[in-house]
């Protein structure tokens, strides 16, 4: 099924052709907000992302109201900013535009592609904020007017907490820790989405707990957070868009129901409510309700605000900067675990090296920002040419490599082939509407048939594109067969032993 995206401009200004340009040619279909800018015959294409063009001088006040009127209409849709070509923007540009509630920012219509990628694999596109150590007085003040159990209960949740190493298990032992700290028929976390004008909560999740039901931190409370909580759409109260609006607990009775609501505060940073509901029948929650939850609310936040952290920070470190398609870390990984899949059910796995032709002619003679456009370009014109499920890598300067789990030599020759003459007939602009002719050569490998490890099918691969190289460029070359892997599809064969055969390492066998 075809994917499309809705691209708008501030004040109606007119769509960059780059723009349009760029997502076209990774294969999407372009829209407007209120049409279909370019019909590629397939109005059913599913909508995967809307992209703003960015004015030439953007505030954070404009920046908002756009994101605003964005979630009105399309509250799930990822939403991002990208710059024009040849635009000069503040400083923290970057950080202006996240704040304001983007899901991602491109300083190029270049980089587009591999973001909507990312988006859709649910994988925050931006840098992370630092990291946020101080630690919270007020909890601190707390310990003196709490009881023993109060006090066992409170250390054992915030202890849990530290160990949480994702978002979803932080929400668990949050979620379920409350419902013993203070009885409450239920317990939502919720998740602040835009910031001043107006507050804006949605529920990230929620738990039911029975009337009368005797809980306490053992055994089946451990058993416990290995249940995800539900993750329902629960509409939040006033009281929690009060504290999420004064930054204080607040506690009432509205709609029939008690509540109690406290802030989620991670350093200077609003990130959302803590809210518990009883019955109207029920006792009304009390201060020393309301204080025992804020001698916890602290810790609540900064386990989910540095679950997210940490999160980004090891997506960062798998991601290629410049063309924000992964690079050769994520490749060990994802590498040693495809061979090793295709060890045990007897596939193939074929690496294909790709490298652009005299590349170093467009640095000298236009400069490296050129250069540097040109493979935010190449990006762009490789993901449509692959499957969703395969891997592509900046592997360092000119070079990248594709992984396709599950193909051969014949699938080698057609994905190459369709890489190489898409970039032959691409114009390369550079980011400045030249028109730049590249070529690309390319090496294909694959496993078992010409290596048996990971190091050995892309050294492979590598030497079959120098042998590309070798036959005028501009082409594809499959590395000769090995004569040591004949072995590995016979069903009843012995593995080659010794040197032959190399064992799959867990890291660092890319040179």
């Amino acid at each position: 099924m075809k994917k499309s995206v809705i691209v708008i401009s501030d004040q109606n200004a007119e769509i960059a052709p780059e723009i349009t340009t760029i997502l076209q040619a990774s294969g999407l279909v372009v829209r407007s907000a209120g049409g279909w800018l370019f019909d590629h015959g397939d109005r059913a294409a599913k909508l995967v992302a809307l992209v703003f063009q960015l004015p030439s001088s953007p505030e954070s006040k404009a920046l908002r109201e756009i994101v605003e009127q964005v979630r009105a209409g399309w509250p799930e849709l990822p939403l991002i900013a990208c710059a024009l070509p040849a635009v000069e923007l503040p400083t923290r540009w970057r950080e202006t535009i996240i704040e304001a509630g983007f899901n991602a920012a491109a300083e190029s219509a270049a980089q587009l592609p591999a973001l909507i990628r990312q988006l859709e694999e649910h994988e925050p596109a931006d840098e992370p904020e630092p990291f946020q150590v101080a630690p919270d007085d007020k909890a601190l003040t707390l310990i003196d007017s709490m009881r023993q159990p109060e006090l066992r209960g409170a250390f054992t949740l915030i202890s849990a907490l530290h160990g949480a190493a994702s978002q979803s298990e932080a929400v668990s032992i949050a979620i379920s820790g409350l419902g013993r700290l203070v009885k409450a028929q239920r317990w939502t976390i919720y998740l602040t989405q835009s910031a001043e004008p107006g507050v804006r909560l949605a529920s990230l999740a929620t738990r039911q707990f029975q009337e009368g039901e005797l809980l306490s931190f053992n055994l089946n409370w451990h058993r416990e957070l290995l249940e995800n909580s539900e993750v329902a759409q629960v509409s939040a109260s006033k009281a929690a868009i009060e504290a999420a609006a004064t930054a204080a607990t607040v506690r009432r009775t509205e709609a029939k129901s008690r509540v109690v609501a406290a802030p989620l505060v991670a350093g200077q940073r609003m990130i959302g409510v803590v809210e518990g509901v009883r019955a109207s029948a029920a006792k009304s929650f009390s201060v020393r309700d309301g204080r025992l939850l804020e001698s916890v609310t602290s810790s609540i936040a900064f386990a989910l605000s540095n679950s997210v952290r940490i999160a980004d920070a090891e997506r960062l470190s798998l991601t290629d900067e410049l063309t924000r398609l992964h690079n050769a870390r994520y490749l060990r990984q994802f590498l040693v675990n495809e061979i090793k899949r295709a060890r045990r059910y007897r596939t193939k796995v074929t690496a294909l090296f790709l490298d652009l032709d005299d590349f170093k002619h467009v640095n000298d003679l236009h400069g490296h920002l050129v250069g540097s456009h040109c493979l935010m370009e190449m990006a762009a014109l490789l993901l449509p040419s692959v499957r969703d499920t395969d891997c592509v890598v900046r592997y360092g300067g000119d070079e990248f490599v594709v992984i396709l789990p599950e193909a051969g030599p014949d699938d080698a020759r057609i994905v190459g082939e369709r890489i190489r003459a898409k970039v032959e007939r691409h114009r390369f602009t550079g980011g400045r509407r030249l028109k730049i002719s590249l070529t690309v050569s390319i090496g294909a490998a694959v496993f078992p048939d010409n290596a048996l490890s990971p190091h050995q099918l892309i050294s492979s691969a590598d030497q079959a594109m120098y042998a590309a190289k070798a036959g005028n460029k501009n082409c594809t070359r499959l590395a000769a067969p090995s004569t040591t892997t004949d072995t590995i599809d016979k069903p009843h064969a012995h593995l080659p032993t010794g040197e032959q055969f190399v064992r799959i390492p867990d890291e660092k066998f890319i040179s």
